[in-house]
C-alpha cells in the first residue's frame, strides 16, 4: 500500500510539471502580440490565478462592450483553472434578462441594475439580491468612415444633432467650424446605432444629455429612441457596417475603433480636442463616485467633466451577481473567476486590450465583496 501511494504521488507531481509545461507553451504560442512584454506579462498573471476549489463549467451573457475584456481573462483562467467560461456578449439587457431568469452565474451589464431589476433577482438570489460590480472601464469610441478624411473633431451638440439627423452631411457647416484644414466631402452622414437592448446606448445617451440636453429631446436608457439613422446588433455588428460604409459613423468601446476606421476626438471645452484614448478615459473615471448602498458598488460618472486631458464618453461595465443565494455548483468558479479579473494582474489585461482599469481606491471595494459572497 505504501509502495501504491508513492507510485501515484509520484505521477501526480509529474502530471502537474507536465500540465504546467504546456500551460506556459501555450501561453506563448498563443501569444499574437508580436513582442515579449505583453506575452511575459500574461504568462505571469496566468501564474498568479488562485483557482481554489473552482471546477466545471460557468455561463454567462451581458455587455458586449466587455467582451474583448472577458474573452482575455477567460483564456488566462481556463487555462489556470481548468473551468469552461461561455460569455455570450450578447448586450447588457439580454444578460440582465437572463441573470434574472436564473439562466446564467452572472451577468455584464454597462448600466446598474434599476430598482425593479433588483427586485427580480431576490427570485434567483435565494436570501439575497443581485449586485453591481464595477469591474471593467473605457472610453465610448466615435469611429468614422470618411474617404479621404483620416481625422475629426466634433462636440457634444453636432454629436447630438448628428444622431438625431438634424445635421444629415459631412460637409455642414457646424462640422467645419470644428475642423478647420480638413476637407469634409460632400457626403450623406450614415450614421448607426445599437438594434438590441444596450448598456453602451445608455451611456452615450446619458452623455448626450449631460453635454447637449437642448439638442438631445430624450431620456437615456438602454433602448435607441432618437428617430432615422441605421441600427445594427452589438458593438462588433455597429463596427463592422461603419467599416463597410464610406460616411458611416457610430459608437462602440475603443477596442472596436480599428481596421479602417477613424476614431474621432471631443472637444469638451478643454484647451484641445481630447482623444478617445485608455489614458484619457481613465482621467474621467477617476472622477467616479460610489453611489450603491450595502454590497452594491454601482457608480456616478461625471460625463460634463471638462478637466484637461479627460475623454468624458466613458462607460463602466458592471458584473452583477447575486450577493447572497448563488448556485453551489458555480459559486467557487464564480467567486475565483471575479477575483482573477479584480485582482492586479486581471486589471492590467484591461490596459492591454484597450479598457480603462477600475481606480484603485473602487477595485478594492470589489474584492472585498467578492470574498463575501455566498
Amino acid at each position: 500500500m505504501k509502495l501504491q501511494r508513492k507510485n501515484r504521488r509520484a505521477l501526480a507531481l509529474g502530471a502537474l510539471a507536465v500540465s504546467g509545461a504546456l500551460a506556459l507553451t501555450a501561453c506563448g504560442s498563443d501569444d499574437t502580440s508580436g513582442g515579449s512584454g505583453s506575452g511575459g506579462a500574461t504568462t505571469a498573471a496566468a501564474g498568479n490565478i488562485k483557482c481554489d476549489d473552482a471546477k466545471g463549467q460557468l455561463l454567462a451573457d451581458g455587455s458586449s462592450a466587455q467582451k474583448n475584456a472577458i474573452d482575455a481573462w477567460v483564456k488566462q483562467f481556463t487555462q489556470a483553472c481548468g473551468v469552461q467560461i461561455n460569455y455570450k456578449g450578447g448586450g447588457s439587457g439580454a444578460g440582465v434578462t437572463a441573470f434574472n431568469n436564473g439562466q446564467v452565474a452572472f451577468a455584464g451589464s454597462d448600466s446598474a441594475l434599476k430598482p425593479e431589476e433588483v427586485t427580480a433577482s431576490k427570485k434567483v438570489c435565494s436570501g439575497g439580491q443581485g449586485i453591481d460590480l464595477p469591474m471593467v472601464g473605457g472610453p465610448i469610441a466615435l469611429g468614422i468612415n470618411i474617404s479621404g478624411v483620416d481625422k475629426l473633431t466634433l462636440d457634444a451638440p453636432t454629436i447630438a444633432k448628428i444622431f438625431n439627423s438634424k445635421i444629415s452631411n459631412w460637409n455642414d457647416p457646424a462640422i467645419a467650424k470644428l475642423n478647420p484644414g480638413v476637407k469634409l466631402p460632400d457626403l450623406k452622414i450614415q450614421a448607426f446605432h445599437r438594434s438590441d437592448d444596450s448598456g453602451t446606448t445608455d451611456n452615450f445617451t446619458k452623455y448626450l444629455i449631460a453635454t447637449a440636453k437642448s439638442d438631445w429631446p430624450y431620456e437615456h436608457g438602454k433602448t435607441w429612441v432618437a428617430k432615422g439613422g441605421q441600427s445594427a446588433a452589438q458593438s462588433s455588428g455597429v463596427a463592422q457596417q461603419v467599416k463597410q460604409t464610406n460616411g458611416a459613423i457610430g459608437y462602440f468601446e475603443l477596442s472596436y475603433a480599428k481596421d479602417g476606421i477613424t476614431p474621432v476626438s471631443i472637444n469638451t471645452g478643454a484647451s484641445a480636442p481630447v482623444e478617445p484614448t485608455v489614458e484619457n478615459a481613465t482621467k474621467a473615471i477617476a472622477d467616479a463616485k460610489v453611489v450603491g448602498t450595502g454590497s452594491d458598488l454601482s457608480l456616478e460618472l461625471n460625463y460634463g467633466t471638462k478637466a484637461e486631458g479627460a475623454y468624458p464618453m466613458v462607460l463602466v461595465t458592471y458584473e452583477i451577481v447575486c450577493d447572497k443565494g448563488n448556485k453551489a455548483d458555480t459559486l467557487a468558479a464564480t467567486k475565483a473567476f471575479l477575483r482573477y479579473t479584480a485582482s492586479e494582474d486581471g486589471q492590467k489585461v484591461l490596459a492591454e486590450n484597450d479598457y480603462a482599469p477600475i481606480p484603485d481606491d473602487i477595485i478594492a471595494k470589489v474584492r472585498s465583496t467578492i470574498e463575501t459572497l455566498s
